[in-house]
Formats: C-alpha cells, structure tokens, sequence
C-alpha cells in the first residue's frame, strides 16, 4: 500500500514541479521536439528569449539533484531501507513510475494536447506537438538516468546516511 501512496504524492509533486516550470513555454523549449526547437529559433520574437544549451544543463542537473534528494529521504527515512540492493530497487520502482507517468499523462495526453504548450508562429506544426515517439524516447532516456540516479541514491544510503 505504500508504494501506491508513495507513487500518488511524488507523481503529484511532480506534476506541481512541472506545471511551474512549463507556465512559459518557451523556457522549456528544450523538451520540445526538435523541429519545434528548430522553427522556434528561426523566429524573431524568440530570439533573446530562447534558454542557452549552457542553461539547458544546469536545469537538468538541478531537477536530477533534486531528485537525488527526494529518492534518498523517501528510502532512507520513509522506508528505512538501509542497503545499496533495497534503495536502488525501490527507488527504481518509484523512478519507473514517476516516468511512465509523466510520459503518457503528462507528455502524451497534456503536453501533446493542450494549446498552452502551442508556442507562438508553430500553430502548423500540430503533428510533431503530437509526435508521441519522442515523449516515448524521453521515457526510455529517464529509465537510463533511473540507473545512474538509484545508483547512486543506495551508495549515499548505504554508505552515508
């Protein structure tokens, strides 16, 4: 029953996380598809207005920190795991859900669907806002990070905290 609890709160925390950080579209340009990327760039009302490679990477290594330190709290002082083998599998699990979530509730039936996220001079571009294969992709790239992120997150548990 936790891990359903669990699941609804982080999935909730992050959808919260996600609806702040996406109330301007194009400061998230970056989880775009790229030829809305490409087409927003060619357009001259973005153009001191579109984030830096440079800032794309210093955001994802906040969220994924920030990540870092959600999965340690829940596994270690939530769940009380204490070993590499129990908070890598459980906050795997948790990672896993969090990002099926966000893949198709988030990405592929918000995202792809609510013309909030429509940015300005990309109106007929409507098949790649609906390209659900990069939202897919998006979802097996978060799997990868899962690895490294768990990984990680049971080495501080097991090791530090």
């Amino acid at each position: 029953m936790i891990i359903v609890i669990e699941s609804i709160v982080l999935c909730a925390l992050f959808t919260l996380f996600v609806f702040i950080l996406s109330r301007e579209p194009i400061k998230i340009l970056y989880n775009y598809p790229p030829k809305i990327q490409e087409r927003v760039k060619t357009l001259e009302e973005y153009k001191d207005k579109i984030p830096t490679q440079k800032n794309k990477v210093v955001k994802k290594i906040f969220a994924l920190f920030f990540f870092l330190i959600i999965i340690c709290i829940v596994l270690r002082y939530i769940n009380g795991y204490t070993t590499f083998i129990e908070s890598f599998g459980y906050g795997f699990l948790l990672w896993t859900i969090v990002n099926l979530f966000d893949a198709i509730v988030l990405d592929i039936i918000w995202f792809c669907h609510d013309k909030h996220y429509v940015i300005k001079g990309t109106e007929d571009m409507v098949e790649e806002y609906h390209n659900y294969w990069f939202h897919i992709k998006g979802f097996f790239i978060g799997e990868v990070l899962a690895l490294i992120i768990c990984s990680l997150a049971g080495i501080i548990i097991h090791f530090v905290l």
